[in-house]
C-alpha cells in the first residue's frame, strides 16, 4: 500500500470533488484500487492526473472532452515516433 495514495487526500491538494475521480474511473481513464472500503490510486498515475486536472480547470474540458483530448495526444504521441522512425531510415539511404 505504500505506493497507493488516498482519493480524498488527492481531493484536497488539488480541489475537486470525488465524484470527479468517480467520473474518470467510470470512462475508463483512470483505475480506482478499493482496499477495506478506502479507494487509492496508484502513485505511478500521479503524471495522467495531473495532465487531466489541468485539461479540465485551465481549459474548462468536461470528462468526456478530456477523453478525446488524451485520445488525440496519444495518436499525436505516435505519429510523432513514426515521424522520427521514417526520418532515422531515411537517413540510412541518403548516406
Amino acid at each position: 500500500m505504500e505506493n497507493l495514495i488516498p482519493i480524498p487526500e488527492l481531493c484536497i491538494l488539488y480541489t475537486v470533488e470525488l465524484s470527479f475521480f468517480t467520473n474518470l474511473s467510470e470512462m475508463g481513464l483512470l483505475e480506482i484500487k478499493t482496499i477495506e472500503s478506502k479507494e487509492y490510486i496508484d502513485s505511478d498515475a500521479i503524471y495522467e492526473i495531473e495532465k487531466i486536472i489541468r485539461i479540465h480547470k485551465e481549459l474548462d474540458v468536461n470528462i468526456a472532452g478530456i477523453d478525446v483530448v488524451l485520445n488525440l495526444l496519444q495518436k499525436i504521441d505516435g505519429l510523432h515516433n513514426e515521424l522520427n522512425t521514417l526520418r532515422n531510415r531515411l537517413r540510412l539511404y541518403e548516406s
